[in-house]
């Protein structure tokens, strides 16, 4: 081989050298490939989650005709309005989602406040036996609420404190079914639904405030009390925000406490439940009761939906933040 071509050779060579160093072909590969795949993968979960949702509006609006049409995939051909003034009519709407208003939004401001105080408890006051009751608490998450249902139906049934009722006036306790009581003295308590959960995202939030906001409120003379609510409390913005969505939205979609306690009230996830049997007083045919269980569960989800869309940022940010996953 010639000089030249063996000068040609090393100057192909140093610049192949140049642009493997420049461009770093393999890892712009590697980056390329990571890109490809978390898209893939955040556009298969936004499938899964809203392909329910796309089906239930696409029943929702299309005619009757349209059920039995093997073309018709999304898109009907024929749209209407009345599924859903059918299922507003069935599920009597204004006044089940009064009661689901009032018994949700209760019920989460009361297990805020009570959740909160424990979990500040559990962060910052030392006491013996703290990390056992701390144990027991996360355990009731994993607790089914089916197994203390009969014990828990006659403690509201015959509603008595140590016996004070029954001993004054000789009955055998006060019946506080059928009303909000039930939901109002176990959220107070801490003791609703979930509750174990929130005392724990409110325990991780409150562990990462640094104490020196504490220190200089007690240096300047305030209480534990006057601590939590004037130093706190305004800097567990996002927790409370996602203990009040989680709490709204479980109550709101429970079904189980609601017939246990309230069996004659009408809340949207009771008045849901039964309407297969309504609706089987006035058609036989299930194709359309299927198509209008849809349109009343699409009715139900709107509100949570559009109360997360406005509430997402505090739960991003709050989730990231406890360390909650899962």
């Amino acid at each position: 081989m010639s000089s030249t071509a063996r000068q040609k050779a090393d100057a192909i060579g140093r610049r192949m050298e140049r642009w493997n160093a420049e461009v770093r072909p393999l890892d712009q590969l590697k980056k390329w490939l990571w890109i490809c795949a978390r898209t893939l993968l955040i556009v298969g979960i936004c499938y899964i989650i809203l392909y329910p949702l796309i089906t239930k509006l696409s029943m929702a609006i299309r005619d009757r005709m349209d059920l039995f049409d093997t073309t018709i995939v999304w898109i009907p051909r024929h749209f209407t309005w009345d599924n859903f003034k059918t299922a507003f009519d069935m599920l009597e709407y204004p006044a089940a989602f009064w009661n689901s208003a009032m018994l949700s939004l209760g019920t989460s401001v009361l297990q805020m406040i009570s959740c909160a105080l424990a979990g500040y408890g559990f962060a910052r006051l030392k006491f013996r036996g703290r990390g056992i009751l701390f144990t027991l608490v996360v355990f009731t998450i994993v607790i089914p609420p089916q197994t203390i249902m009969i014990p828990t139906y006659l403690n509201y049934r015959f509603f008595d404190i140590f016996g004070l009722y029954e001993l004054f006036t000789g009955k055998q306790g006060v019946n506080l079914l059928e009303s909000y009581w039930p939901f109002f003295i176990s959220s107070t308590l801490a003791m609703g639904m979930k509750n174990g959960l929130f005392i724990f995202i409110f325990r991780q939030f409150f562990r990462g405030l640094p104490k020196e906001l504490e220190e200089a409120a007690y240096v300047d003379g305030t209480g534990v009390l006057g601590t939590f609510w004037r130093v706190i409390i305004p800097n567990t913005v996002p927790a409370i925000v996602t203990v009040l969505l989680f709490s709204i939205v479980w109550q709101w979609n429970d079904n189980y406490y609601v017939s246990l306690y309230m069996n004659y009230t009408q809340v949207l996830s009771s008045t849901l439940a039964s309407m297969p049997g309504a609706l089987g007083r006035i058609t036989t045919d299930p194709s359309y009761i299927s198509q209008l269980m849809n349109t009343g569960a699409l009715l139900v989800m709107m509100p949570m939906i559009i109360l997360y869309l406005f509430a997402q940022k505090y739960f991003v940010e709050s989730v990231e933040r406890t360390g909650l996953v899962g």
